[in-house]
């Protein structure tokens, strides 16, 4: 990526440089759904309930619309205050002998490969977290070689919200599903589609209790699958929807009760349980004992994955991934090939900031789609880098009292 670096650098500063009128700035009437960092504050302060239960709730919330503008570090963070993260570690006895006992491989080779004897893969993630979208969307192109052609998404819209045009419009809408807002979600279903994948909905629509939703889940993937018996399925879900056997809270979950209705034996994959946390020190122990630089699955002595487990359910796989690197306040997993990474000053926009700015790949309703790139600006005079690969963009701007401007953006290699 470096060697790609100085040449956006120098595309970006001819159009937002110094040479400030080289670029046609339009003012526009927009709004944008994504809360400012102030508002999301603000909603969880005026939340004072004592409530131990929806104490924690309002700090989900918050994770949530911090994850819904891309903000990575300030999501991760909030989660923790919900979940109330404790240090633990192992002995140095202990670390030594997980070590020697499992041979650690790229999850997404390993992964792949397993998926050449399946029909089915379902893969979860935590609502909170950008990057295990971002790991499900690193699958798409090689699992669809291997004969995946339908994707099905729990955070897809359904019933009457359901976005019927997605498949041929393309791009993501913000009603195309909430979680789906995040400019990596948005990105997976983007580049789902792209790659031809058809994407459907599975959620429940019943407004049923929690196992009924489980079963209706299930039902709504297996049809779908009955249509085409031929054909392979990638299903990503949330948490705990993902685990196989008998679940004490719910009975079974969707992918119990996806395999005792359709009688296949799905590839589940747990990518939450062993995810960073706000602090390394909060991180699963045996994360932190491993000391991984990529999405990693560990093998022991007879080559067999290490799962995830909880009582009687279990992912066959389990996913360790590495912490994050920051550069200013952005994860650097954001820029890796084919994203660039763009660097930007708006010194020349004539509104108050904070702004939060939109990149929108050019094509795309502005006023409708899911952007590909979200960053908060506290200040003209601030350089910021968004997350960018080669293709023409419209940019917008916008604050909190409304005003928007817009631009366009060439980024070539």
């Amino acid at each position: 990526m470096k060697y790609s670096l100085g040449l956006a650098f120098f595309l970006i500063l001819v159009s937002c440089g110094d040479k400030k009128n080289t670029r046609e700035i339009e003012k526009i009437d927009f709004e944008t759904e994504y809360l400012f960092n102030a508002a999301i504050e603000n909603k969880i302060e005026l939340d004072t309930t004592t409530d131990s239960h929806f104490t924690g709730f309002k700090y989900q919330v918050g994770a949530s619309d911090y994850a819904t503008k891309g903000d990575y570090e300030n999501a991760l963070a909030t989660w923790d205050l919900a979940m109330k993260t404790s240090v633990e570690d192992y002995t140095p006895s202990e670390i030594d002998s997980i070590n020697d006992n499992f041979k650690k491989i790229k999850a997404l080779d390993y992964i792949v490969e397993k998926s050449k004897l399946n029909q089915v893969v379902i893969i979860n993630e935590a609502h909170h977290n950008s990057f295990h979208r971002v790991f499900t969307k690193s699958l798409l192109q090689k699992l669809y070689d291997n004969g995946y052609k339908n994707l099905g998404l729990e955070a897809l819209g359904n019933g009457q919200y359901e976005d019927s045009l997605l498949n041929r419009r393309k791009y993501p809408v913000q009603n195309t599903g909430f979680y789906i807002k995040d400019p990596q979600f948005g990105n997976l279903v983007r580049t789902a589609l792209e790659i031809g994948y058809h994407v459907f909905p599975y959620e429940a629509i019943s407004g049923a209790d929690a196992s009924e939703r489980e079963i209706e889940q299930a039902k709504n993937i297996q049809k779908v699958i009955e249509s085409k018996p031929n054909e392979k399925f990638l299903i990503h879900c949330g948490f705990g929807h993902v685990l196989e056997g008998n679940y004490e809270a719910w009975g079974k979950t969707m992918a119990g009760r996806l395999t005792e209705f359709i009688s296949i034996d799905p590839l589940t994959i747990n990518q939450v349980q062993f995810s960073e946390k706000s602090k390394p020190e909060y991180n699963h122990p045996l994360l932190k004992a491993l000391k991984i630089e990529e999405p990693t699955v560990l093998l022991d002595g007879q080559n067999n994955p290490y799962r995830y487990e909880r009582g009687e359910s279990w992912a066959d796989i389990a996913v360790f991934h590495p912490t994050t690197d920051f550069s200013e306040g952005r994860p650097d997993w954001l820029f890796e090939d084919p994203n660039l990474r763009v660097p930007m000053i708006l010194e020349d926009l004539d509104i108050s900031f904070p702004v939060m700015v939109l990149a929108f790949k050019k094509g795309e309703e502005i006023k409708e789609a899911i952007p590909i790139d979200i960053v908060e600006v506290q200040n003209k005079t601030d350089e910021f880098k968004l997350a960018l690969k080669k293709s023409s963009y419209n940019i917008v701007s916008v604050n909190e009292k409304g005003e928007a401007r817009k631009f366009e953006l060439m980024v070539e290699l």
